[in-house]
């Protein structure tokens, strides 16, 4: 475990990136060299040793990144700290240099609720969720980055969903997991504007973005759905150009998918190929605009 304090502004440039899926193995294996570092979900990987071998033979290619999905910061309960100390187990195991969960909850209670779940939207909840993910990277010992979740009910509070997240790292020194189509998603199914949502979040904080695609029907009761089986959307990629005017220095960026892959390899292709040149693009470009 690294011996010195967790800090954001010490992470790597990693460039361009891809959400590991088992379903993807062997293309992520052919494109060593381009693709040019993983995410994995973490929860995976937590079985023992011989999963824990899974992921040290991927990183002998490339850089990996563990996913999240049950640290549930959000909670009103205590810190499970058996399994922050199992993530940890993970993030040793490839010497990742960060790692990543939701800003949500996902168990109450002893009841495990099966989704990602939005809090209320209050300063005091946002301490007390500051207070939880700066105990979990300190006792992990690597920079820990908190992911925006797709909402379907916008939770009451005197605060708006990007203030929350503001409020959040304003009490803590985790780094903030960006998730572009999240946003969209966010601002179709409340009406808000993304470009100023965008503008409202510390994007100093921002470590890592998540690019994905929805399919044209991914609607349910009149909400769009974060379904990640489609291409990256063009309302994403038109985020992600004003993110990278404000931030040419971002250190990684991701492509996600969760399904429809029969067909996906081409189109994974070219979300990576366009990611990749939109990050040469405005890195070279220099000074924030």
């Amino acid at each position: 475990m690294p011996d010195r304090a967790a800090r954001t502004s010490d992470v790597p440039r990693l460039g361009t990136g891809l959400g590991y899926r088992s379903e993807l193995h062997d293309y992520i294996m052919a494109g060593r060299g381009t693709i040019e570092w993983l995410e994995v979900v973490t929860d995976n990987y937590l079985a023992g040793d011989e999963r824990l071998d899974e992921l040290r033979a991927l990183r002998e290619d490339f850089t990996v990144i563990p996913h999240g999905l049950e640290m549930s910061v959000g909670s009103e309960g205590p810190l499970d700290l058996e399994y922050v100390d199992a993530v940890a187990r993970v993030a040793d195991a490839v010497d990742a240099p960060w790692f990543s969960d939701h800003l949500c909850f996902t168990r109450e209670a002893g009841i495990d609720l099966g989704n990602l779940v939005p809090t209320v939207q209050t300063l005091a909840k946002a301490r007390a969720i500051a207070a939880r993910a700066q105990r979990v990277q300190d006792r992990v010992g690597r920079p820990f980055l908190l992911e925006n979740i797709a909402t379907y009910l916008d939770m009451p509070g005197e605060l708006s969903q990007p203030e929350m997240i503001r409020a959040v790292l304003d009490h803590c020194d985790c780094g903030l997991l960006l998730d572009l189509n999240n946003v969209v998603v966010n601002c179709v199914n409340h009406g808000l504007d993304p470009y100023a949502y965008l503008a409202r979040l510390p994007l100093d904080r921002v470590v890592q973005v998540h690019l994905a695609g929805n399919t044209e029907n991914a609607y349910v009761a009149g909400l769009l759905i974060d379904s990640h089986d489609a291409p990256v959307g063009e309302r994403v990629f038109a985020l992600l150009e004003w993110l990278l005017r404000r931030r040419p220095d971002l250190p990684a960026v991701m492509i996600e998918r969760d399904s429809a892959f029969a067909l996906s390899v081409p189109e994974i292709d070219e979300d990576l190929s366009r990611t990749r040149h939109l990050m040469a693009r405005y890195a070279s470009a220099g000074e924030p605009r």
